[in-house]
């Protein structure tokens, strides 16, 4: 039998009774378009994952005291012992691995300039946290180390921090309440975005001495540094553990984790990246299976349904066959319907997904600034085979069912 004709015949059986084909195709459809759609979510979140990394530059360091490290919120310890304090600052900046440390303490408290106010996200931060986070100036200046020796209140903010407190007016040179303390404003950044799915417009950065002195605080909640080079960022992490371990009293395990006695959590921004990548690619693995479960289901419809194909058809078939059609013609024409079912169930999953994945990636930039629009050609060829391989692997029992029939009984058949 020619393909033409094959497909000629698989068409008609198909469009013979359309809301039971289109009917027979929703879970392949469904299938299909959830596999495009949450492979094209990964990749995009991918993306953003990996732009808010390679924003910080590879030889960017985090150190956090405790255990949980940003999950825990700000420190919770309470002496010198076991907390990360100003003290191992000055400690880690006699490294020769390690350049640009920037500790930080977070402030709490309302923002307020007039009749406006918010809650922002308030760091007090050395000036060299401006150069480990890339942060540029928009409108005004950073503060310096002039205003860091002299505590002075002053502030840095986001863009969104601005637009709402100032609106359109310029704020510089404006005065700002924060909690109980009054801060001249110098400077606004310009707009970064989300880092680590936290939009860091709406911060105020003031100088780390000043948030040491309005708080009273011995201990920090953060610290960010760069390594000397990019070849020596492993060598600079372990330096600084060492330094810690030798300055806590902590003795490291003989076997198993050697972080397993640390009071502070270190991480590099490759880990953090493999740590983002890994869950990323691990929930999308997982949402993929679900979906990938949906064509099996599609699938066992498809060989319901050609069954009763064959069940309503066998008289065609007995007179193909007494005409001379041979088994593997029929073989051919149930197999070729099967397939052409669910690639045509596979394109209109692929549409579907495609227009979800543009709906969810306008709603996620609103929230997402780095979101963009994503999709892969070999995700949609794995649907589309994924479609076509569950068409004939259910749809080889209702082929070989029609023709093994014989011809003399299938045409007796009331």
């Amino acid at each position: 039998m020619r393909n033409r004709d094959l497909l000629t015949l698989a068409t008609r059986g198909l469009t013979a009774n359309v809301s039971r084909s289109l009917l027979t195709m929703l879970g392949i459809i469904i299938g299909v378009g959830a596999v495009v759609l949450m492979t094209g979510i990964g990749k995009s979140m991918e993306g953003v994952i990996l732009g808010q990394i390679s924003a910080l530059g590879p030889r960017t360091l985090a150190l956090w005291p405790g255990k949980q490290g940003p999950e825990g919120g700000s420190a919770s310890l309470r002496s010198d012992f076991d907390a990360l304090t100003f003290a191992d600052i000055e400690a880690i900046r006699s490294l020769d691995t390690v350049t640009s440390v920037a500790p930080m303490i977070l402030m709490t408290g309302r923002a307020i300039y007039g009749r406006e106010q918010m809650e922002p996200s308030t760091v007090g931060a050395t000036p060299e946290f401006y150069s480990n986070q890339k942060i540029e100036i928009d409108v005004g200046r950073l503060h310096d180390e002039t205003d860091e020796r002299t505590a002075r209140k002053v502030a840095v903010i986001g863009s969104d921090v601005a637009a709402e407190l100032f609106w359109n007016s310029n704020p510089v040179g404006e005065r700002i309440q924060l909690g109980e303390e009054k801060f001249t404003v110098i400077g606004v950044v310009k707009p970064i975005g989300t880092q680590f799915f936290q939009n860091v417009d709406e911060r105020i950065i003031v100088p780390n001495s000043t948030a040491r002195a309005v708080t009273r605080r011995t201990y920090l909640d953060m610290v960010t540094m760069q390594a000397a080079d990019d070849v020596s960022v492993d060598l600079a992490k372990k330096d600084v553990e060492s330094l810690l371990r030798a300055r806590h009293g902590i003795i490291a395990p003989l076997t198993g984790d050697p972080t397993e006695n640390d009071d502070f959590l270190m991480r590099t921004a490759q880990q953090a990246q493999d740590t983002l990548g890994a869950v990323s690619l691990g929930l999308t693995l997982f949402i993929t299976t679900v979906a990938g479960i949906s064509l099996v289901v599609g699938g066992i419809g498809i060989m319901n349904i050609m069954l009763v194909a064959v069940t309503e058809r066998t008289q065609e078939i007995g007179l193909r066959k007494a005409l001379g059609a041979r088994r593997r013609d029929i073989l051919a024409q149930f197999l070729a319907e099967s397939a052409f079912l669910t690639f045509t169930g596979g394109l209109i999953g692929i549409a579907s997904g495609l227009v979800l994945m543009v709906i969810v990636a306008r709603v996620a930039g609103e929230f997402l600034a780095d979101y963009r629009f994503a999709w892969s050609i070999s995700s949609i060829v794995l649907a589309v085979s994924m479609a076509i391989g569950t068409g004939l692997l259910f749809g080889i029992y209702p082929a070989r069912k029609a023709a093994d029939l014989s011809p003399i009984e299938a045409m007796r058949y009331e």
